[in-house]
């Protein structure tokens, strides 16, 4: 199993449910840091890896090593992202860019990467986290919204392309998730935390499922936001 973005709070507390016999390897930049990380993850052999998820020339670069050190690829998480800064993003076209970059374009590369790989063999198990920010965008986060939006379609089309081939791909859709990555804001309703994210993922895995929505009730929720006037959605915060 391999977790991409191994400094992930969500990614390590899904490795510590996966783990029991496994082998681990968390994958992310300066991996002389990931010592809290590997520490985290007891139940396994745990190793780690180089991997820049905005470096996608270098995607397949990092599989062919990975694989090459520790055998075809099982379980693939991609978990890594950024939240960007939505006032700043609006004035500077470059942060805009490169959020969209790292949410949504590394994704696609390195999903491409990995889908083509496990469906040679007849097998594998991807999973992706998308958000209920993509459902529909926001005034307040736009930018990482339109990124997630994105995201969630190319996954969901790549689940259908990868339908019979014995690979499971699996969309996760959180709400807001309480963790480093959204230090210092107010807690949305019905808000989870990377624990109970990484639970639902494990559990959906498990059953074979194909979409999972954290917590379950935000699914209904998902659906109502189409019908929310323009003039009311607008002014409602992140």
């Amino acid at each position: 199993m391999v977790i991409f973005g191994g400094r992930s709070e969500i990614g390590v507390e899904l490795a510590v449910r996966l783990a029991p016999g496994a082998v681990v390897v968390l994958a992310a930049r300066r991996t002389d840091q990931l010592v809290e990380q590997v520490a985290a993850v007891r139940a396994a052999a745990v190793h780690v890896a180089e991997f820049d998820a905005d470096d996608t020339a270098g995607h397949a670069g990092v599989v062919d090593a990975i694989e090459a050190a520790h055998g075809p690829i099982d379980t693939a998480v991609l978990a890594f992202g950024v939240l960007g800064d939505q006032d700043r993003a609006e004035v500077d076209a470059a942060h805009a860019v490169a959020v969209v970059h790292t949410d949504y374009v590394a994704q696609v590369g390195l999903l491409t990467v990995l889908a083509q790989r496990m469906r040679t063999r007849d097998r594998g198990r991807l999973v992706v986290f998308s958000s209920i920010a993509g459902a529909r965008a926001r005034r307040a986060n736009y930018v990482y919204g339109s990124a997630k939006s994105g995201l969630d379609a190319f996954a969901s089309g790549l689940t259908d392309a990868l339908h019979g081939t014995g690979v499971q791909l699996l969309i996760v859709r959180p709400g807001f998730v309480i963790g480093r990555m959204t230090e210092g804001m107010e807690p949305a309703p019905f808000s989870s935390t990377p624990a109970q994210v990484a639970e639902a993922t494990a559990k959906a895995l498990a059953r074979g499922k194909r979409a999972v929505w954290v917590p379950w009730v935000i699914r209904p929720m998902i659906f109502v936001t189409r019908f929310v006037p323009r003039p009311i959605w607008r002014r409602l915060p992140r």
